[in-house]
């Protein structure tokens, strides 16, 4: 059990899990392009020794495989399971309370700890003291991209009712008063947004804290999807063998175990510029109107170390931090929306644009299944669902083949598209909420989901190949074979919908003519139809972050019935629009300058 993140490091380095960089490294791209390229190689945690513009060492890549986490966490990592577990189900105590005692215990002892004044180890700096670490070219500045961002309900102060989350924080550029005003971006119904709207009803200013460091369990504690009454800060005692640490000074609550700390006011109604920033869809989030925090006051301990990691097209080390999150928290899903077997947030489309999900069918368990029923009520909740509720697409197909698996993602697509009776299973949402972070929309926050479902025996074969006519076609060009029943061709450049109305109707009157098309349900309309077919992985990204269901679903024999869209194939358009995001370039002079770091292609430690 950590006392520290130095006490981690030391621990990671004396396994073999990370390595020294003690050559001064640039926080503006550097830090962040090594990082890139050694979690692209599955390589170790990396510590910067010497941070160009700061007296901070920085350390990243702590989380960058599974099996370091494992390691990180080993000998608490069984106890935090098992309190989970019985939060998800309490019956499980009322069945078998002698079993579950020491799990009850376990949560008991690692209730949040008050304590008396700062620590002696706690000195005041400023934000420009901290590195100033920038990920991508375009980003606006400085980001904090690991930070614990801690706010109390206004109207039930106390740190039971608090909220821990990873919201990014932007520390300079754009409008921000350097070492005065900092950026913070999050999503108004997430925790601290409640927490705001209810400050603004109130006409106070909401007193915020972040963490940065300390335990890595904290840092988990920011992401984790924890069971209704299991707070952030109880987990992170937990999963770290040790309470959480805390006072409060001048009314804002400030980690005793965190490397650095960050104290500030949201006041009502206050906002400026925040972006860009290069995010984990692998495109930027453009600059919009978000809350600034005035910074009251900046702690770092004695010895401290700056956490940071690099998010872009997937995966990444949120990649890793997602199986973490999935192997502490079991059948959390199961537990909460009843029906479902289980539910995939695909990584490689983003996490959040794709879900692909198995339910089970028991409406009439009495009559032969020809039709979705249950899945769809399942599917319902699906997109009801906390962070799942972000998803643009749901795949959803009933349980009727042991071995089916939403992880094996080609075989579970071949799977729903034999099938699926298109003109029946596709339900759509259109002027609804999807991502921020999202740009296919109408509009920030806005746009559209859609549902597939699938039940009932096998309606059709898969083409197994690009149908001969097809390779031969006049107009369309160059067709290339992605999986089982799904094809990508390209079209010219995306003008306007208006165009792209015509251009669909045309299409899917050409691909009418065709024979056996129906053997392809899904046709790919792209900009580059061989990048879409090299890899699952590239497909899955531009698929399904590059298009809006309303916006962008398009299909061969359209009908429309009873408010009902259906068609015989789907044809998605997947070309860039004006209005997209631009996806993330490395900076290829700071990329080229990385060599120094190896030698006969290994790391230098």
């Amino acid at each position: 059990m950590y006392e520290s993140l130095e006490e981690c490091i030391i621990d990671l380095e004396k396994a073999g899990h990370l390595v020294r960089i003690k050559e001064e490294v640039d926080p503006n791209l550097e830090m962040a392009a090594l990082h890139l390229r050694v979690y692209a190689e599955g390589g170790p945690a990396l510590y910067f020794e010497n941070v160009k513009g700061s007296k901070y060492p920085a350390v990243s890549n702590l989380f960058g495989t599974i099996e370091r986490s494992q390691f990180m966490f080993r000998k608490t990592i069984e106890k935090t399971q098992a309190v989970i577990a019985v939060r998800n189900d309490p019956m499980k105590v009322l069945k078998n309370p002698f079993k579950h005692v020491g799990s009850g215990f376990a949560a008991t002892n690692a209730l949040p700890q008050k304590k008396k004044g700062l620590p002696s180890t706690f000195k005041e700096i400023k934000i420009s003291d901290l590195p100033q670490v920038k990920s991508w070219p375009d980003d606006g500045g400085a980001f904090v991209t690991l930070p614990q961002v801690y706010s109390e309900d206004p109207e039930k102060p106390g740190i039971m009712n608090a909220n821990l989350g990873m919201y990014r924080v932007q520390l300079s550029g754009n409008e921000y008063e350097i070492d005065k005003e900092i950026g913070l971006h999050y999503q108004i119904h997430r925790g601290i947004g409640v927490h705001q709207a209810k400050a603004v009803k109130k006409g106070e200013p909401l007193k915020v804290s972040i963490f940065i460091g300390g335990h890595p369990s904290h840092t988990l504690s920011a992401v984790m999807p924890l069971p209704e009454g299991l707070s952030e800060m109880t987990f992170a005692g937990l999963l770290a063998g040790r309470r959480f640490r805390y006072s409060y000074e001048d009314g804002y609550c400030v980690s005793h175990d965190a490397d650095f700390v960050i104290t500030g006011d949201i006041y009502p109604n206050e906002t400026k510029p925040e972006g860009p920033f290069g995010d984990h869809l692998g495109y930027y989030s453009l600059v919009h109107e978000f809350p600034v925090m005035k910074v009251h006051k900046v702690y770092a301990k004695e010895k401290a170390i700056w956490p940071f990691t690099v998010v872009g097209r997937p995966p990444q080390e949120d990649t890793s931090f997602g199986e973490l999150i999935h192997e502490l928290t079991g059948g959390a899903v199961k537990a909460e929306i009843p029906g479902v077997k289980e539910v995939h947030a695909v990584d490689a489309a983003g996490v959040h644009p794709l879900l692909l999900a198995i339910g089970y069918e028991r409406y009439t368990p009495f009559q032969k299944l020809e039709q979705p029923q249950e899945i769809l009520t399942i599917a319902n909740r699906i997109l009801g669902t906390s962070h799942l509720s972000l998803a643009k697409y749901l795949f959803i197909a009933a349980e009727e083949e042991k071995e089916l698996s939403t992880h094996r993602e080609e075989e579970f697509f071949s799977y729903l598209l034999e099938r699926i009776d298109l003109q029946r299973d596709i339900h759509f949402q259109t002027n609804t909420t999807i991502d921020t972070l999202d740009y296919t929309g109408t509009g920030i926050n806005q746009g559209s989901k859609v549902i597939f479902a699938a039940a009932g025996d096998k309606k059709r074969d898969l083409c197994q190949e690009v149908p001969q006519i097809l390779k031969k076609h006049s107009t369309i060009q160059d067709a290339r074979f992605v999986q089982p029943g799904i094809i990508a061709i390209n079209k010219s450049k995306f003008e306007t919908y208006e165009k792209t109305q015509e251009e669909m109707k045309v299409l899917g009157e050409e691909l009418a003519q065709i024979e056996d098309i129906q053997l392809c349900p899904m046709i790919i309309v792209a900009d580059d139809s061989d990048f879409v077919s090299a890899s699952l992985s590239n497909f899955l990204w531009a698929t399904f972050t590059r298009s809006n269901p309303a916006t962008d679903i398009y299909g061969v024999n359209p009908t429309y019935a009873h408010k009902h869209w259906g068609c015989d194939n789907l044809i998605i358009d997947i070309r860039k629009k004006p209005h997209h995001a631009p996806p993330l370039i490395p900076d290829e002079e700071v990329t080229a300058k990385l060599e120094r770091f190896y030698q006969n292609g290994k790391l230098i430690n």
